[in-house]
This record gives C-alpha cells, structure tokens and sequence, in this order.
C-alpha cells in the first residue's frame, strides 16, 4: 500500500492546484497531437524542441521523488492525478471524466490521432485500458472496491476514432469479489464489451479505517 498518502488540502486551494493541473495537462496533449499530426519543416521541428526542452526545464524545477501515487484528505477525497486514464496532470491520458448514476456509470471522450491503433481506428489497448478504469471506478463507486484481478474484453467491431460512450454497472459480488460488466459504444453501436473481477487487496479488509478503504482503486 505504498504510495497511498494522506495530504489534507484547503478545499479551496484543492479546486486551484486541480485547476493548474488539469491547464498544464491540457496544454501537453495538445502537443501531443500536434506532434502526430505535424508536416512542418526541419527548421520548424528544431525550434519545436528548444522550446519544448525549455518548458521541461521549468517544469523540472520542482519534482515529486517518483510518481504521484493515490493521496485523499481525511474525508475521503481522493486524488490519483498521474493515474493514467482519469490524472489531472497526465497528458497522455485521454480526456476522460467519469459520471456515476444510483446504478450504473458512464463517459463519453474523443479519441484522436494519438489514440489510433489500425488506420483511423482505436487501438485495443486504449479501450481495454478505459474499460479498466470504467469497470473499476463502478464498483468504486457502488462501495464494493477492489484492484482488478481479470479483465475479459471482447471487440465485435471496430471502433472509429472520434467520440465514443463507455458504461458499466455491477454485476454481483461474491465476498470480496466484484464483477462487474461494460461496453464502448460509437455512432450508438457496440464495439466492445467487457467484464472485470475488482478484488479488495488483503492491506483494505478487517480492521482498516473507511477513508483508507475508499482510497482502493485506481481513479
């Protein structure tokens, strides 16, 4: 459970830190997909790099000692901004925000080029990886966490880039296991489906406090 950290924060300065976050992450994955998609010349590629060097230089001035890890305030807030599906400050997650109703969970998200697997369409990795977080932050969310202990996608089609529609919703729960089921559709049709087992890690069970435990996850 290393890497879990209890950091209370001013709940105003938490809305300002999550807004900086989240402009500077932005920022980056626009350059991300501007660097996919660029035709410019050598000239132009080099003064691309000297000013990008000289962003990572500033950025570079004050650094965490490894990665973010999971922080939460002692009410349960929780914050996982180098996750790499829903982190504020992860540029190379894709735009995704997670909407949770009394029985089911849902997001929409466009993919572009830099998400591309075959021509034009989403790599599998991605989707699998969205499933992941979707799956997960479901039972999350319906109070029956765990880490993911199988993951089972099936593709029936392919899916285009652009904006696609993930849900997911609890199946059952046997113990300390959860199951959970979802699918990514795009243009209203179902391209994938999946279904995930969340088991609560040993560290999260007995004689745990309940922030500790709503701090299982990954988002």
């Amino acid at each position: 459970m290393s890497g879990y950290i209890q950091e209370d924060i001013d709940p105003e300065e938490l809305a300002h830190r999550s807004e900086l976050a989240s402009s500077i992450a932005g920022s980056v994955r626009e350059l991300i997909d501007a660097t996919v998609r660029t035709e410019v010349g050598e000239a132009d590629i080099a003064e691309a790099r000297r000013l990008i060097e000289a962003a990572t230089e500033i950025l570079r001035r004050d650094q965490l000692p490894g990665a973010y890890g999971i922080r939460f305030n002692s009410d349960g807030t929780k914050r996982s901004w180098g996750n790499a599906i829903l982190g504020r400050r992860n540029p190379i997650a894709p735009p995704v925000e997670l909407h949770h109703e009394s029985e089911f969970s849902w997001t929409e998200v466009e993919l572009g080029a830099a998400y591309e697997g075959p021509a034009g369409l989403v790599h599998g990795g991605v989707l699998a990886l969205i499933l992941d977080q979707l799956l997960g932050s479901t039972a999350e969310f319906q109070g029956v966490p765990g880490m993911t202990g199988t993951l089972s996608v099936r593709y029936r089609s392919a899916t285009p880039l652009g904006k696609i529609r993930g849900e997911a919703r609890v199946d059952r729960v046997e113990g300390v296991k959860t199951f959970v089921t979802g699918t990514i559709s795009s243009n209203g049709k179902v391209s994938a489906e999946a279904e995930g087992i969340f088991i609560l890690p040993k560290w999260a069970r007995g004689e745990v406090s309940d922030v500790l435990r709503k701090s299982v996850g990954e988002g």
